[in-house]
């Protein structure tokens, strides 16, 4: 897997960063040499020279499943994910249908060997509606759905079950940061509870980012962020994305449309949102073979645009992904 090798005076200061970044692989075991340092990563950071190394697991996945092993049978066992999403203090469980029977045992050995976590909940169906919100059971812990979390130098409180909000896509924002140039404009439709902004304002030389959504949840928890994070660059709209760009008369020198599902159906809106050489940042969810017609749908709408690079922005099934199309007008 990617790890970034420190020297040991330098390691507590790179582990910081790390962690600030949302990079550091959790559930390995650091490893060290006489001079130097290696952690494991989740993804490549911009700007840090990386290798290659084999990582063993730490005792927290191991401890959580042989606590189990005297509980469960091996054939229950197999079947226990150890992967999932991480929000602030609250894990989200996917747990086998035939184990929801041992949901409450799963979930409470998760919080004796990981004391990070405060909450477990377990995902029930998938993210749905216009406001593309996931239902949660509460299974143990402390008994909330809202949580602080931290990414990218960067606080997000919010509620799971009323906003939608990715920690996979920490590094993509991040990658979106290193992109910007002094003094740029920036619009985020569709921005959430204002993750990219606040991201973009903590991370970038831009000048000004203006944020558009229409889930009012999303808003105040947003309008909090900025106030949680002490930001004063950044600008929220609260609304239809078509009905507030409409009123904008302002044009912008990066646009993203972070919207996995139909964004595509916002392109109309752009040619008054944007000049010459506003960099376009479309995002969607594609299967591996279907990369080259998203592509050719976009150049079909836009023949002057310029496609500069496609980005894989995370996995949502065996060969289907969230994909970036940047480009400019």
């Amino acid at each position: 897997m990617h790890a970034l090798k420190a020297k040991i005076k330098d390691a507590e200061k790179i582990r910081k960063e790390l962690l600030t970044l949302g990079i550091l692989a959790h559930g390995y075991k650091i490893k060290k040499d006489k001079t130097s340092l290696y952690f494991p990563l989740s993804s490549v950071p911009e700007n840090y020279p990386t290798l290659e190394l084999d990582f063993e697991k730490t005792n927290t996945e191991h401890s959580f499943k042989k606590t189990l092993q005297n509980s469960l049978p091996a054939e229950d066992l197999e079947k226990i994910k150890t992967a999932m999403d991480i929000v602030g203090s609250i894990a989200i469980l996917e747990i086998d249908p035939t184990l929801h029977k041992h949901a409450l045992l799963i979930a409470e050995t998760l919080l004796k060997t990981n004391k990070t976590i405060k909450t477990v909940v377990r995902k029930q169906g998938e993210h749905s509606g216009i406001f593309r919100t996931q239902d949660y059971e509460y299974l143990a812990g402390e008994q909330t759905f809202e949580t602080i979390h931290r990414e990218n130098k960067v606080q997000f409180f919010l509620d799971i079950r009323k906003t939608y909000f990715s920690p996979r896509l920490s590094t993509e924002r991040l990658r979106i940061s290193k992109l910007i140039k002094k003094g740029e404009k920036v619009l985020v439709l569709f921005s959430g509870i204002g993750a990219y902004p606040l991201v973009f304002s903590k991370n970038s030389p831009a000048k000004e980012i203006y944020g558009v959504e229409l889930n009012p949840d999303a808003c105040l928890y947003a309008e909090k962020n900025i106030l949680l994070n002490k930001t004063h660059n950044v600008f929220l709209y609260c609304g239809d994305a078509r009905e507030v760009s409409s009123h904008l008369e302002k044009t912008f020198d990066r646009i993203l449309l972070p919207l996995p599902h139909g964004a595509e159906n916002f392109l109309p809106l752009l040619p008054s949102l944007s000049k010459k050489g506003t960099v376009i940042h479309l995002y969607s969810v594609s299967k591996e073979e279907d990369f080259s017609s998203v592509r050719s749908k976009l150049i079909s709408f836009f023949p002057q645009a310029k496609v500069q690079t496609l980005i894989k922005c995370g996995m949502i099934k065996v060969r289907t992904f969230r994909i970036c199309i940047d480009f400019t007008l």
